[in-house]
C-alpha cells in the first residue's frame, strides 16, 4: 500500500471519526440503551423539571446508619448516588434551629435562630418556593408537624418569631401555593385574633381536606390539608403512613403543571423524637420518612425530569450507635444531648442535576443549586 493510499485512509476514518462525535454530542437529548435486539430511548434533559426537597429534620448519619442496620441494608435512601454533607451553622449560634437552617435552604441566606426567610436585620428574603411561583411552577408543603412549625415556615413565611404560628398561618394566604399538607388548623381556624382562614381558603379555591380519605378523593385543583388542630400523632400512635400518601397525592396534583413544580417534604418528628433521647420513637420516625423517600424515588425513576434531593437541617440528640446485630436487625443507640448538634448532615440527590450535589458545603448552597438546576437566574 502506498504512502498516499495510507494517507487517504487514515484521513477518511478521522473524518468519519470527527463525524460521530459531533453527532452523539450534538443531540444529548436522548441516549440509547440496548437490551438485545430491543432499543429504548431515555430522555436526558439539561435542568430538571421538578425538584423535591425532602428534610428529615434531626436526621444525621448515625439515624441514617441505625435505620439501614434494621432494614437490613435496604434502605430507600442508599439508592442515591450522589452524596455530600452540609455544614448547617446559623448566623449567630454555631447550634442552629430548625429557622434558621431552613432559611439558609431556603433563600440562599445564614440568618438567627428563630428567625424565618428573613436576614439578620428582620428584612424577608424571597424563598425558593416564592421564585418557583413566580416562574410558573407549581408550588406544595407536606410536613409530619403543623405546617406552620419552623421548617415548612420557613419556605413560606417571614417572620423573626419561628412560634408566631397566626401570623404564620396569615402568610400562607399571600402565596399561590397549590398544596399544603400538615397539621395546625387551629391556626388556621381558631384563631386569638377571630379571624376564619379556612374560609379565605375556601374563598381562593381550595378544596379544605381534614384526613387522608377525604385526601384520597381529591385529583386536580389545590388543597389545603389541615388534618389536626395541632401537630399530627406519632407514627406509633396512628399517624400511619400519612407522610407518603400526601406526598404522592400532592405529586399527583402539581405535576399536571406543565412548566413544573417545587416541593419540600419533611419528616419532621425525627428531631422532636432526638430531643426526647427515645430511640424507639426515633427510628419509626426515620424508617417512616424512608418510606416516603422510597414512593419519591419510584416517581422520579418513572419520571426522569425530577431532582430529588434528601437532607436534613441539622442533626438531634447526639445521636451514637454503640452496639447491634446486623443479622437480626438490631441496634444500641446512645445520646448525648437533648438538643440539635453542630455535626455536618448529609445530602442525597436523585435526578437530573445530582452530580451538583457532592462534596462539602454550607447549607445555604442548596439553595443554590436548586436555582442553578431550575435554570433560574439570582
Amino acid at each position: 500500500m502506498t504512502n498516499i493510499m495510507k494517507r487517504l485512509i487514515h484521513f477518511s476514518l478521522s473524518i468519519f471519526v470527527v463525524f460521530l462525535f459531533a453527532c452523539t454530542e450534538g443531540d444529548s437529548s436522548t441516549i440509547v440503551n440496548k437490551k438485545g435486539d430491543d432499543k429504548q430511548e431515555v430522555n436526558k434533559v439539561s435542568h430538571p423539571k421538578n425538584i423535591i426537597l425532602m428534610i428529615g429534620d434531626g436526621m444525621g448519619v448515625s439515624q441514617i446508619s441505625a435505620a439501614l442496620t434494621i432494614r437490613r441494608d435496604s434502605l430507600n435512601i442508599a439508592r442515591c448516588k450522589y452524596i455530600g454533607f452540609s455544614k448547617t451553622s446559623s448566623f449567630d449560634e454555631f447550634i442552629t434551629d430548625s429557622g434558621a437552617s431552613g432559611t439558609a435552604m431556603s433563600t440562599g441566606n445564614k440568618t438567627n435562630n428563630q428567625y424565618l426567610a428573613v436576614d439578620p436585620q428582620g428584612h424577608s428574603l424571597p424563598t425558593i418556593l416564592e421564585i418557583a411561583e413566580e416562574n410558573g411552577l407549581s408550588t406544595g408543603l407536606v410536613a409530619t408537624s403543623s405546617i406552620t412549625h419552623a421548617t415548612p415556615a420557613s419556605f413560606i413565611a417571614h417572620n423573626v418569631d419561628r412560634g408566631d404560628y397566626e401570623a404564620i398561618a396569615l402568610d400562607f394566604l399571600k402565596t399561590d401555593i397549590d398544596v399544603f399538607i400538615g397539621g395546625g388548623k387551629n391556626y388556621f381556624a381558631a384563631r386569638k385574633d377571630g379571624l376564619n382562614l379556612l374560609d379565605s381558603l375556601k374563598a381562593r379555591n381550595y378544596y379544605l381536606i381534614y384526613n387522608s380519605g377525604e385526601l384520597a378523593k381529591i385529583d386536580s385543583g389545590k388543597i389545603a390539608g389541615l388534618f389536626y388542630d395541632d401537630h399530627p400523632p406519632k407514627y406509633s400512635e396512628g399517624r400511619g403512613s400519612m407522610l407518603k400518601t400526601s406526598a404522592l397525592k400532592a405529586i399527583e396534583i402539581l405535576e399536571m403543571n406543565d412548566m413544573g413544580f417545587f416541593m419540600m417534604i419533611e419528616g419532621s418528628q425525627i428531631d422532636w423524637a432526638g430531643h426526647d433521647n427515645d430511640s424507639e420513637y426515633l427510628m419509626d420516625e426515620t424508617l417512616d420518612f424512608d418510606d416516603a423517600v422510597g414512593a419519591v424515588l419510584d416517581f422520579a425513576e418513572k419520571n426522569m425530569e425530577t431532582l430529588v434531593i434528601i437532607t436534613a437541617d441539622h442533626e438531634t440528640g447526639g445521636y451514637a450507635i454503640n452496639g447491634g446485630d446486623l443479622q437480626e436487625g438490631k441496634v444500641e443507640g446512645a445520646f448525648t444531648s437533648g438538643g440539635h448538634t453542630g455535626v455536618m448532615v448529609p445530602v442525597f440527590a436523585f435526578g437530573p442535576g445530582a452530580e451538583e450535589f457532592i462534596g462539602i458545603y454550607e447549607n445555604t448552597e442548596i439553595f443554590f443549586k436548586c436555582m442553578k438546576a431550575f435554570g433560574f437566574s439570582q
